[in-house]
């Protein structure tokens, strides 16, 4: 992507809202009208009940399309009509800054406190500043923040540990509250398992995720998909190259076995590092020194 700024940052936005296309295409045709970005992938998920958009761009632009995507999604969604598996305290839910190119973190470190404190002075809606971001050190998890999500926030709001980095006492009535950080790009990693039993999954994602003593760098939780007949260890992988996606796989196929439930399936949600294909792929057949120059399309990408 060539833009008028040679850095480049990588945006990728939440929105609670995965069952109206329609709402969701006015998001993404808002962020589309910001001149210097692009937008790379958009999955809804009915399930979750929400949606994620990838988007880049040169520092401005990304500011830019963050907020107005932001501001679109608190006039269409409310969430005291809203309703899904996946935890969330705003109709944007989460705004993550990634540094690509010619940018480091703490650059968007900056983006993320300008867009938060904006979202706040502009649209009213209470903003937590997270990951490499977090001001306060119970914010730089998003999981203190959501626990509970939109309702338990709104009772808790006042109580140290949860009061926003910007905004007051109270969330706004409809769009709630905006986590905005700056984070490493991150794996979603989703393993749906051959049972309706969420009691396996949500121990399975207790057995795996760090903050229980799994594996490291690992986020996990167990979800009903009733859609499709079965439950899901959903996962954020912080860092795939200390993590391989192989070795997290394996980890909860043993602990399924070990509990009589096969696997179903897996799922990546949104774009994922080629070097964590890479890795995952010659881990899988046992590959000796295994590289991306060894990827036909790769090295007929800068060929004339």
């Amino acid at each position: 992507m060539k833009t008028e700024d040679n850095r480049l940052v990588e945006c990728v936005p939440n929105f609670s809202e995965g069952r109206r296309p329609e709402v969701f295409a006015e998001i993404l045709a808002t962020i589309r009208a910001v001149p210097g970005i692009k937008i790379l992938h958009s999955s809804m998920d009915p399930d979750h009940n929400r949606a994620v958009v990838t988007f880049v761009g040169y520092p401005e632009a990304v500011k830019e399309g963050a907020f107005q995507a932001t501001r679109v999604a608190a006039e269409l969604i409310d969430l005291n009509r809203h309703c899904g598996e996946h935890p969330r305290i705003g109709a944007c839910d989460v705004i993550p800054f990634i540094p690509l190119t010619q940018i480091d973190m703490s650059d968007c470190v900056s983006l993320a406190e300008d867009v938060a404190e904006r979202i706040w002075r502009e649209l009213g809606i209470p903003t937590y500043l997270y990951g490499e971001s977090g001001g306060q050190p119970e914010h730089r998890s998003l999981l203190h923040i959501r626990r509970g999500g939109f309702e338990s926030l709104n009772h808790r709001i006042a109580l140290p540990g949860y009061q926003p980095d910007f905004g007051g006492e109270h969330l706004h009535p409809t769009a709630g509250a905006t986590a905005v950080g700056a984070r490493k790009p991150l794996v979603a990693f989703n393993i749906n398992l051959q049972t309706t039993d969420l009691t396996v999954a949500k121990t399975i994602a207790r057995a795996v995720r760090e903050s229980s003593g799994g594996l490291p760098h690992v986020q996990a939780r167990g979800m009903a998909i009733r859609s499709r007949g079965l439950v899901q260890v959903s996962m954020n992988l912080l860092d795939v190259e200390a993590m391989p996606m192989k070795r997290v796989f394996q980890r909860v196929a043993e602990e399924a076995a070990a509990r009589g439930v096969a696997i179903h399936s897996s799922e990546v949600i949104e774009l994922v590092p080629l070097q964590a294909v890479i890795d995952s792929f010659a881990d899988a057949l046992q590959l000796e020194s295994f590289s991306k120059d060894q990827i036909l399309e790769w090295v007929l990408k800068d060929s004339p």
